[in-house]
């Protein structure tokens, strides 16, 4: 029943675009077959914003009445009562409240995009790192990625974050230890252990390097202390939180424990990132070496 009622004012509704596509002037009409006399006349549709309260008859006039506040009607019509005004969905914000003559019309909220095939809003998407944003993501469009071009890295995943260019060692006054690449930077010496080197880029390596979580969480779960280890665990913890606790080792650990962390990696059965850990090591080491044999 409820159904029929808004097919029939839907009806209704759209019935009156052909007059609007001809530009009449004079209001549109409906018929009505007067209860009193039994003759058919023409009356007068409300226009937008109102809505039919009496129909006219032989001797009086259409009687349309206001909208209340929080109902709507945007053509000309002859329905008994105005629409009710839509209501803004899940990740939403009201782009236009309603009003008598139109409904509200609803967007997107900061972050997110209207998705066809969903139907809903989503969650703009994040560049992966070495990856940057080419075009920022608006309510209607996803955000557009790109690899980022020779000379610059993103170290990041992020959904407004740019590739940036490669720090210069020469102006800097050091030497270049570690060409930089798409995800991590140029990697520039002072000093002569290695570890200092290879602790710049760790945190943007297990980001660029996606190890399954599982595993993750049982690396990370090694190189804590022991009395962090009894306390917190790391069954529950998520990649940001991982990648986090990654950091904070990062920022304490030891050039010697840096050392062991590819072997580490190989231990927990994440060979191949412990492999490719060991031999950016290596190539770091090596030109150290090469920069004491020109008067280290």
């Amino acid at each position: 029943m409820i159904c029929s009622l808004f097919l029939t004012e839907l009806f209704l509704l759209l019935s009156v675009r052909s007059w609007l596509a001809h530009g009449t002037t004079a209001p549109p009409t409906y018929e009505h077959t007067d209860p009193l006399t039994g003759t058919t006349v023409q009356c007068d549709r409300c226009p937008p914003g109102t809505f039919l309260r009496a129909s006219c008859s032989s001797d009086t006039k259409s009687d349309c009445a206001p909208c209340p506040e929080g109902s709507f009607t945007e053509l000309w019509n002859y329905i008994g009562h105005c629409l009710r005004c839509g209501i803004c969905g899940r990740n939403q914000v009201v782009k236009k409240e309603c009003s008598a003559d139109s409904d509200r019309q609803c967007e997107c909220k900061q972050g997110y995009f209207y998705r066809q095939d969903y139907d809903m809003c989503v969650r703009h998407s994040e560049c992966p790192s070495g990856h940057g944003v080419l075009t920022r993501g608006t309510a209607e469009t996803d955000t557009v990625c790109r690899i980022c071009s020779d000379g610059t890295f993103s170290d990041i995943s992020s959904a407004d974050h740019n590739c940036t260019q490669h720090q210069s060692c020469g102006n800097a006054g050091m030497k270049l230890v570690l060409k930089g690449t798409i995800w991590h930077d140029n990697v520039c010496a002072k000093v002569k252990d290695g570890a200092a080197y290879l602790r710049e880029i760790i945190p943007a390596f297990f980001i660029h390097h996606k190890i399954k979580i599982k595993r993750l969480r049982r690396i990370v779960h090694k190189l804590l202390p022991d009395d962090v280890r009894k306390q917190e665990g790391t069954s529950e913890l998520s990649f940001s939180e991982l990648h986090s606790r990654i950091s904070s080792w990062v920022s304490s650990a030891t050039p010697m424990q840096i050392r062991q962390l590819p072997a580490i990696l190989i231990k927990m059965r994440a060979s191949h990132a412990g492999e490719k850990l060991q031999n950016i090591l290596n190539a770091i080491d090596k030109n150290l070496s090469k920069e004491c044999h020109n008067g280290c």
